[in-house]
């Protein structure tokens, strides 16, 4: 009987520190995940002041546009928390400039410009496939800490739940940007 109970208390301690190991490793899947997000947004925010300096010599009278794309690199750049928000204005603000582009065969057809582009549509992918890794981690991470038996253990160890990375705006993320040549 004293086996039987030992055997149970045993097993009982191994099942709550193999639970507790799994929240761990959830949890530095969700920021690794955000580290994977972060360099790619970091390559991203590197390229703008290139291919800015780039269409600027061609479209020298579209400097409203450029001009904004610069400056929400610089104010995401600036701040510790890179927020979906911002990125998602930065994102609309690329395409209204790759928009333009269309306006200057001169500049399609240069090199430079060409590699930017490539290099820009190729850190777009990595950011989504970034943000649907880091979404994936959450949501696995989210439902281990909220399950029962876990949840209970959760709360007393301080889990938290994560954020997904989602779009504040909805209605900006669909809506066609609106390029003036005048």
């Amino acid at each position: 009987m004293f086996w039987v109970l030992v055997g149970v208390v045993v097993a009982i301690g191994v099942w709550l520190v193999s639970l507790y190991n799994g929240m761990v490793k959830r949890r530095n899947h969700v920021e690794d995940g955000w580290s994977g997000i972060d360099v790619q947004l970091k390559r991203r925010h590197n390229l703008i002041p290139n291919l800015v300096n780039t269409v600027k010599k061609y479209a020298s009278h579209e400097k409203e546009v450029m001009e904004s794309v610069t400056k929400l690199r610089n104010a995401s750049t600036g701040s510790q928390n890179t927020s979906a928000n911002q990125e998602q204005k930065i994102s609309h603000a690329l395409s209204g400039l790759m928009l333009q582009v269309e306006a200057y065969p001169d500049l399609k057809a240069d090199a430079n410009f060409k590699d930017l582009q490539q290099q820009l549509a190729e850190i777009e992918s990595d950011i989504q496939y970034a943000r649907r890794y880091y979404n994936g981690a959450v949501r696995e991470y989210n439902t281990s800490i909220q399950s029962f038996p876990a949840v209970l253990i959760a709360q007393k160890f301080g889990f938290q739940e994560a954020e997904f990375f989602e779009l504040d705006d909805n209605d900006v993320a669909r809506e066609v940007p609106k390029v003036n040549f005048e």
